[in-house]
């Protein structure tokens, strides 16, 4: 059984501006009624001042559509069309006090129909992601453009999160390997660009000790600096230390760790293999607490090969387990890699 907030059932119970709106000039669909979920928002726009001065729905969905579409147009009335623009789902379900994992895909149906609607009235033709994007789920009508956004917005690492959000891979599963593959993908981009800020900070730190390595004496008052940077040899930025831990303090084992310094930059395939290797044995310890296992089969670039056995062969949450390895990988070398599960015999 889900757990609502009191702000939730009193939208639902007692929906807010509900009905059709006369003399809308802007006007949000989305969704479909063969997905289970289809939402209409009309507003009454200032043609002048750009204020949300009325605004309505009509939805055809579950008791959170209802709330979450209720509680979006008490968002918007009163907002400049900048202002409202800038809502987002988060901002739907804040505002709710929180919808259940399972749900909050109403509120992003909310924050579709909200930018739908300030397209039309700006004279714009805006098309859904699904209209754009290659087609992943099609038991619920959900494409890549949208996954991605919902993993990029949410942070999200696996399947099991991405069905939250956006109902794909919720049905028949068949597109599980589409989803995995997106995930993949954005996590790629996500690390590539965080290892990127992390050397340009690093090389900005190595710039600045330089600087005070060879700078003067601080001048007495009154005296004049005419010292200016020259180009010198940039020596090595000193590692970070690691975060302290607090006593007694627990993590979960497929908790990512802070990646490795010699990730960043000249690292030996051999290295990398001996990283991998002691990420998972470490792994394996607690997937044989729960009767299953992980083998390392090989490595092939950035593709790490192994074998579940024991329980989670066919477990319901063996996608999560190789998330987790995945994550916890990419966070030990400091560098995109995939983990696919493969047969034992595979080479």
């Amino acid at each position: 059984m889900w757990e609502y907030s009191d702000t939730v059932k009193e939208h639902f119970f007692n929906p807010k501006n509900a009905g059709a709106l006369v003399g809308a000039n802007a006007v949000g669909e989305v969704g479909a009624l063969s997905c289970g979920d289809a939402l209409k928002l009309m507003l009454h726009i200032d043609p002048v001042t750009e204020i949300v001065l009325e605004a309505k729905f009509q939805t055809f969905g579950c008791g959170s559509a209802i709330a979450s579409s209720s509680a979006l147009t008490e968002l918007v009335i009163g907002k400049t069309l900048e202002q409202a623009s800038a809502i987002t789902n988060r901002d739907i379900a804040d505002y709710l006090g929180g919808l259940p994992p399972e749900k909050k895909h109403c509120a992003v149906m909310g924050h579709e129909a909200l930018q739908a609607a300030i397209a039309n009235f700006r004279g714009e033709v805006w098309r859904s992601s699904h209209e754009e994007s290659a087609l992943v789920c099609k038991c619920h009508g959900v494409d890549a453009a949208v996954i991605e956004r919902a993993i990029r917005d949410n942070g999200l690492s696996t399947v099991e999160q991405v069905a939250v959000f956006t109902k794909a891979g919720s049905g028949c599963t068949t597109c599980y390997e589409q989803v995995e593959d997106i995930l993949f993908r954005v996590a790629s981009d996500i690390a590539a660009t965080a290892a990127l800020a992390a050397r340009s900070s690093e090389s900005a730190g190595s710039d600045e000790a330089a600087a005070v390595q060879h700078a003067p004496a601080a001048p007495r008052p009154g005296s004049v600096n005419l010292f200016r940077s020259a180009t010198r040899p940039v020596s090595a930025a000193a590692p970070r230390p690691a975060a302290p831990v607090k006593p007694g303090a627990e993590t979960s084992p497929l908790t990512p760790t802070s990646p490795l310094s010699e990730s960043s930059g000249g690292m030996t395939n051999l290295k990398k293999i001996r990283l991998i290797e002691e990420t998972i044995e470490d792994l394996r310890v607690y997937l044989r607490k729960d009767g299953g296992d992980c083998e390392l089969i090989d490595v092939d670039g950035s593709n790490v090969l192994v074998s579940l056995t024991g329980a989670c062969v066919g477990c319901q949450m063996a996608s999560v387990t190789v998330s987790g390895i995945q994550e916890r990988l990419i966070a030990k070398l400091g560098v995109p890699m995939r983990v696919i599960p493969v047969g034992r015999n595979a080479h």
